[in-house]
């Protein structure tokens, strides 16, 4: 297929059409009174969003270079929302005003790789400063505000999120699931939770709620399936002595053994009962694992030399108790060691660093979490489902936002942060690396100007107000129009979502100044396929 090729500012030109339409169609959704956005989807009502990414993802353009320019910003949206989990607009917002200011002195004739050097300095020393100003997140009444600024200042959704991570910790995982009412919820799970139930109906305990209820029980870990009870008989003897039940985990119990296990809980000799181990191949012995470690136990592994024939009750784990109904094992308060367990979740915090699936990060996020104390469920009640999905993506956003501040810290928000950051900045640069700072430093109005321009405020008014105040919490509350201290407006964004927004956009709007040709293909138009002979349509000669 022909190919159609066009060269520098031709080339940029074209490729800015295509990221001023992106950013038009992504920018009404920013801030306090942003707009909403109606999306056409391929089957089922419209999508109605005011969520930047979301938009950002529907965009495509009917010109091949248009749509180059398009999809590189548009990645850059998706990318800050993984890396942050939100500032998608502000990442989109500054990487057209930078490339737009840009385009105008590497059309001028500025040498776009000096730019490109001046651009890099200035955004380095950037984030140092936007560290210099930021604060450690010092309470769940923060981690509401920055939850409601990000759900859109939707109160309600930044105390749900502040409950959820008050009650599992800042590693404790927080799953979002669509409600079957129009409330929303928030349930917690304490301990450690699998996703496997009792083998046998025989075991349980508790018959009002279908539940096995084991007080304070020893838990043995087995790695294989478990066929012949007669390799069991040595342990099972000891826990009998000792008066305690037991939990037995194992890749499966079957036939005979489990016969039998279940004959001795009826009569009373032993209360015990038993559940698969969960997971499948590595990822189960990991688990096991994790259980063992939580616990105080060991695992029993024929690939360490050890059989179930040579275990005895200190190879076993204990909790302070143990809840199982037919779908989820629940281990409450297991007696392992801080020490050990703190080990590891670094070390699965390490590995969720250097994985590179999405896949397998969730999985080990989900095992961090297990170790760490808990996992809470948000559940978001709406009227209607397309309510529903506008509101779930809110909270998903919001959820990342609390998360990127608990780890880096928080600053002024409403735009405010990379002007009072960059009044600290000063690299005294020469010739074209000065104009790509420049860039920079006139960029960074760019948020605060729009999310005063989406409230209706006069977005060069506000802009100036921020730029020449003295105050280092000073910024604009677009939602009711007044200059406010930020802070104790509640008014705040994380590092992290700064950070990430101002890196990429950078990246993407520096690459986009250097680019000197484009190259894509010439859409052929499909030609009208011919009329069918008709046979001179000699039968229909009666016809007026």
């Amino acid at each position: 297929m022909a190919k159609e090729i066009f060269y520098s500012d031709d080339a940029r030109n074209r490729l800015y059409e295509g990221v001023k339409k992106l950013n038009d169609a992504v920018k009404v959704t920013m801030g306090p009174r942003g707009r909403n956005v109606l999306i056409q989807k391929s089957f089922g009502a419209p999508n109605i969003t005011k969520d930047g990414v979301s938009v950002a993802k529907e965009v495509e353009l009917k010109d091949t270079i248009e749509n180059m320019g398009a999809s590189l910003v548009r990645e850059v949206a998706s990318k800050t929302n993984d890396q942050a989990g939100d500032g998608t607009t502000t990442a989109t917002v500054l990487a057209h005003a930078i490339f737009k200011e840009g385009l105008r002195n590497v059309t001028a004739g500025a040498n776009p790789i000096e730019v490109k050097r001046g651009m890099d300095k200035e955004v380095a020393a950037l984030i140092d400063a936007l560290k210099n100003i930021s604060k450690k997140v010092s309470g769940s009444k923060e981690i509401a505000q920055i939850a409601t600024i990000s759900a859109n200042s939707d109160e309600s959704i930044g105390k749900l999120i502040a409950d959820a991570m008050e009650k599992v910790g800042k590693d404790g995982v927080i799953t979002v699931e669509e409600a079957k009412s129009i409330q929303d919820e928030l349930s917690v799970v304490e301990g450690m939770q699998f996703d496997r139930g009792y083998l046998s109906p025989y075991f349980i305990t508790n018959p009002e709620k279908m539940q096995v209820e084991l007080s304070n029980p020893f838990i043995l870990l087995f790695d294989k399936k478990i066929t012949n009870l007669k390799d069991l008989l040595p342990v099972l003897e000891q826990v009998q002595k000792s008066g305690k039940p037991l939990l037995i985990i194992a890749e499966d119990i079957e036939g005979e053994a489990l016969a039998t296990l279940v004959v001795n809980k009826l009569r009373g000799v032993l209360n015990i009962s038993a559940v698969k181990a969960p997971g499948f191949g590595d990822r189960r012995k990991a688990m096991l694992e994790d259980i063992a470690i939580l616990t105080g136990g060991e695992v029993i592994s024929e690939e360490l030399g050890r059989t179930l024939e040579s275990a005895t009750i200190n190879d076993l784990g204990q909790a302070s108790s143990v809840v199982i109904d037919k779908d989820n094992t629940t281990i409450v308060n297991g007696a392992g060691e801080k020490s050990a367990i703190d080990a590891r979740i670094t070390q699965i915090k390490a590995q969720i660093a250097e994985t590179t699936s999405d896949y397998d990060k969730e999985k080990l996020q989900e095992r961090l979490a297990k170790l760490s104390g808990g996992v809470a469920v948000i559940k978001v009640g709406a009227a209607t489902e397309t309510e529903m999905k506008e509101k779930k993506d809110r909270v998903d956003d919001a959820l990342s936002a609390t998360r990127a501040a608990v780890e880096e810290g928080i600053v002024v928000g409403g735009g405010s942060a990379l002007i009072l950051a960059s009044k600290s900045v000063n690299l005294n640069l020469q010739g074209d690396e000065a104009i790509g700072a420049e860039i920079v430093r006139r960029a960074l109005r760019a948020p605060l100007r729009q999310i005063a321009e989406n409230a209706g405020f006069d977005a060069g008014v506000v802009a100036n107000a921020v730029e020449t105040s003295k105050d280092a919490n000073f910024g604009f509350n677009a939602a009711t129009g007044e200059y406010v201290n930020m802070f104790e407006a509640g008014i705040i964004d994380p590092v992290k979502v700064e950070r990430v927004a101002l890196q990429n956009a950078v990246s993407v709007a520096s690459l986009l100044l250097t680019t000197e040709a484009t190259i894509s293909e010439i859409k052929e138009e499909k030609a009208m396929p011919a009329m069918p002979d008709m046979g001179g349509m000699s039968g229909m000669g009666g016809m007026m």
